[in-house]
């Protein structure tokens, strides 16, 4: 049993923290005032090779494994958890472009989504739910040689930033379910299509929100694959998302960690450092035990993806466990920090609230833990059946 990453894998992660640590830390918490991700930053991450590494080579990826993928966001996050966002969400959309979509759409698409030029959506979940998303209420109406695309999608990442989306919608009206559901890849430029960003609590400079869709025309050959494939290509792509969503989280809450070690060994009280205390110590003792365990979960996943192995159930794991560890472990941080880590001015507050989306987004804990249980016990653990 090998734990040890591979020179290549080790290479990758030094040019991502130096750019995570050069590029993004030191403005981590004012990006978060603008509301919005730099475009020629996310370029500038593109170019490095920071965006969907693992895109074939052919599509202007590096042609790399789903592990490294993880390493580059695990480092992103660290700085900039917001930012990391673009590599996970470009590598799940280019991903299903490169092997589903129209190959002259995926040869002009794909390279401008690893270079950062791109930023990716996926419209999936709609107002009246995201757990059930089989049944999507949102039509694309088949008329002649295009698609006619009404409804609204909502709690969509980047919906006011994207430029192009994977958008589902029901095309057969008379097959309930995901039979009846298909996929395109749409531009956000088209006409009939509206934003709206939510006022949420966290991951400000990414932005969430609703996309209206009125008549908008869809040629056919946008759309991925053959009619009522397009939930299946989708939910596929799910336990890869979620194993690099875990190390998303945990990039944060390591650099919460690593800074509370820094601040109780130079934190004087009683005359002497405060890491004297074992009350202060073994909450972050206990903090460093999950942070490994989670972490090591999420390569595990990553890695039987890239031996093509069964990891549905450990990506849900992943998917349950890993934020409610990231927030936990900032939560932590923060208190060890006093009164000073309350401080809108201390990074603590900020990820714990960016951390905290993401116990619902990608499908919250009582999802993927019917999942596990589908997974070790069958069908029988479904209660929709």
């Amino acid at each position: 049993m090998d734990f040890a990453f591979s020179e290549e894998q080790d290479a990758i992660r030094e040019t991502a923290r130096r750019f995570a640590e050069d590029r993004l830390a030191p403005d981590f918490m004012s990006r978060e005032t603008t509301g919005r991700l730099d475009r020629d930053l996310m370029k500038e991450m593109g170019g490095l090779g920071l965006i969907a590494p693992e895109m074939p080579e052919d599509r202007g990826g590096l042609g790399l494994d789903g592990t490294a993928a993880g390493i580059i966001i695990e480092e992103i996050a660290a700085a900039d958890s917001n930012v990391a966002y673009v590599p996970l969400l470009n590598a799940l959309m280019g991903t299903m472009i490169a092997d589903h979509a129209d190959p002259e759409i995926a040869a002009e698409l794909c390279p401008k989504i690893v270079s950062g030029e791109v930023l990716m959506a996926l419209g999936l979940t709609e107002p009246r739910g995201g757990s059930d998303a089989a049944h999507l209420i949102v039509k694309a109406e088949r008329r002649g040689g295009d698609y006619v695309l009404n409804g609204e999608k909502t709690s969509i990442s980047l919906a006011d930033q994207a430029d192009w989306t994977v958008m589902l919608a029901r095309t057969d009206q008379e097959k309930a379910g995901a039979g009846g559901v298909s996929a395109f890849v749409l531009s956000m430029k088209e006409p009939g299509i509206s934003t709206g960003r939510f006022d949420d609590l966290g991951a400000l400079a990414v932005g969430r929100g609703s996309i209206f869709f009125e008549d908008v025309v869809i040629p056919a050959h946008q759309r991925m694959g053959a009619e009522g494939m397009g939930f299946r290509q989708v939910m596929g792509g799910f336990d890869y998302s979620r194993a690099l969503i875990g190390l998303q989280v945990l990039g944060a809450a390591r650099s919460s960690l690593g800074e509370t070690w820094d601040y109780v060994t130079e934190r004087q009280a009683f005359g002497r450092p405060i890491a004297k205390y074992q009350g202060v110590t073994e909450p972050l003792a206990e903090a460093e035990t999950l942070l490994a365990a989670a972490t090591l979960l999420c390569y595990k996943t990553l890695w039987l993806r890239d031996q093509d192995r069964p990891h549905t159930a450990e990506a849900a794991m992943v998917k349950w466990w890993a934020p409610k560890v990231a927030f936990d472990i900032i939560h932590a941080c923060l208190l060890s920090h006093g009164h000073m880590g309350y401080s809108r001015e201390m990074p603590h507050q900020q990820r714990l609230r960016d951390v905290l989306g993401l116990q619902i987004g990608d499908g919250t804990a009582q999802i993927q833990k019917m999942i596990i249980a589908r997974e070790r016990i069958g069908r029988i653990a479904v209660p929709y059946d």
